[in-house]
């Protein structure tokens, strides 16, 4: 049974989620401040935390990059700011989801259901070029030229994809549903701060290798022969 970690400081809009989540088959907790979130995780991990952005101690922006610190566990945020840089800024530092309120408890579940089933190990190994990149799933680890790469969990999911289909062209939507975030969240151009990352941490094993390569107007592709 998935643990739900529900952070929100107003107990009616906490009271509707626990009954959506716990009805869809979840266990729930909840706490009220993001200090308390950080403390629990530590303590007793949670399958996914639904994050208020607005809270009473440090703001849900705070409270998941101090997360991140120490957690790859699924993050989705709630605010009443619909804003599209509210929404990019909370998928820069982490997050998987992003729900404006008022929202729909059923829909929340089905969100949370989604981003469970994404997040799940994959059973089959890679095959794609395994001279140069070993891929350990179950470690969420990838390991280039022989070198561990320090990735976070969005960037494992990125290159993982990249690396299971070499020359195949993905769209930044297709990226975003490899990573595990919702297509129509509105974070598309987030991918490119994603693949600025990963392009960093290979050049720091190779320096003139270009794996994943650009193509304008139409997305990456990971390139063995750039390798």
């Amino acid at each position: 049974m998935p643990h739900i970690l529900i952070v929100e400081d107003e107990a009616a809009i906490a009271d509707t989620l626990i009954f959506a989540l716990q009805g869809d088959g979840h266990s729930t907790e909840w706490v009220t401040l993001g200090s308390a979130a950080l403390e629990q995780q530590r303590q007793c991990p949670a399958d996914l935390i639904i994050l208020d952005i607005g809270l009473p101690d440090i703001s849900g922006f705070e409270t998941c990059r101090q997360l991140r610190r120490f957690s790859e566990v699924p993050v989705m945020f709630l605010s009443a700011r619909d804003g599209e840089i509210d929404r990019v800024v909370g998928l820069e530092i982490g997050a998987d989801d992003y729900v404006v309120k008022p929202f729909s408890p059923r829909e929340v579940a089905a969100r949370v259901r989604a981003i469970l089933k994404r997040m799940a190990p994959r059973a089959e190994p890679l095959a794609a070029a395994p001279e140069l990149f070993q891929v350990d799933t179950l470690r969420m680890q990838i390991h280039y030229r022989s070198q561990a790469l320090s990735l976070t969990r969005h960037e494992f999911r990125l290159l993982q994809s990249l690396l299971e289909q070499p020359e195949r062209v993905f769209s930044r939507e297709q990226l975003l549903d490899a990573v595990g975030v919702a297509a129509d969240a509105g974070y598309e151009r987030s991918i490119d701060s994603h693949i600025k990352s990963l392009r960093a941490k290979l050049r720091a094993v190779t320096a003139d290798a270009e794996p994943i390569q650009t193509h304008r107007g139409l997305g990456y592709s990971y390139s063995p022969s750039h390798s």
